[in-house]
């Protein structure tokens, strides 16, 4: 079976950036290519490209004999398998796209959608795009389908090669602590609404400053504690992420109320 679909763009990101601009006059300055060994710059035109397959050595390929490698450059997404999504581990994931469907293509469209769904299953294919073979996930998203490009395997550094440190016992009264910190930080979901670059919108205003000819002033950033104890850390977090909790009152014997008495000050306040 065949779907006729469109991709589109499901993220790009927003974050600010500078150019590199020449400190006498302010022009902003080009990239050039550069050879060490002839001392001399290179215009693209007298390039060519090579692999290295050993340090310092390449073999050369010509644009011909690159395009012959290439996959077939026809867009089409090959459905290979149907998974469980628990089974995928979304590290694997390098962008992603929205897929919606092309003429002639939404019968077959919602038909995939439903049917994935209704199995809670998500297909694994292949996409050939840019010349390159892509491993690719497709799953149910919101009324339609997502396309997830994914690194393969060899790509992904295996997490047994991350130092998680010393293998250190956790007292109960810790655990207690920092499930308490969890419980007072937990939402019923995640709203990405609630976030924003505060780095980009600071960039931005001072921007905005600077083309009003007004001078920029960066406030000196405060110190931060330094907070060697765990326990002590946890305690700190839970009075910043929410109000004390009142402890429930324990029931107290009653005792016995004797009345002080009276001086010539404690007179004088009682009547103030």
């Amino acid at each position: 079976m065949s779907i006729p679909v469109k991709l589109f763009t499901a993220a790009s990101s927003e974050q600010v950036s500078f150019n590199m601009l020449h400190k006498k006059c302010g022009g902003r300055v080009k990239m050039q290519f550069y050879c060490p060994k002839d001392d001399e710059v290179v215009e693209r035109n007298d390039t060519v490209k090579g692999y290295e397959y050993a340090r310092g050595q390449y073999v050369l390929f010509s644009d011909e004999e690159i395009k012959a490698l290439e996959a077939a450059r026809d867009n089409a997404i090959e459905i290979t398998e149907f998974v469980p999504l628990e089974s995928v581990d979304f590290v694997h994931v390098e962008k992603s796209y929205y897929l919606g469907p092309d003429k002639g293509g939404d019968k077959a469209y919602r038909l995939l959608s439903a049917a994935m769904r209704g199995k809670d299953r998500v297909a694994v294919g292949r996409w050939a795009a840019r010349g390159k073979e892509q491993l690719v996930l497709v799953r149910p998203y919101g009324d339609g389908l997502i396309l997830h490009q994914l690194y393969y395997k060899n790509e992904v550094r295996s997490f047994e090669e991350v130092d998680t440190g010393a293998k250190l016992a956790v007292s109960d009264k810790e655990r207690e602590l920092a499930e308490r910190l969890i419980d007072q930080l937990t939402s019923e979901r995640f709203e990405p609404e609630k976030y924003s670059d505060s780095y980009s919108e600071r960039v931005r205003a001072a921007v905005e400053q600077k083309v009003q000819g007004e001078q920029v002033t960066i406030a000196p950033e405060a110190p931060k504690a330094q907070i060697i104890d765990l326990f002590e850390a946890l305690k700190r977090s839970l009075e910043k992420a929410a109000p004390a909790e009142v402890p429930e009152a324990k029931p107290r014997p009653p005792r016995k109320v004797t009345k002080a008495k009276e001086t010539k000050e404690t007179k004088k306040a009682s009547k103030a």
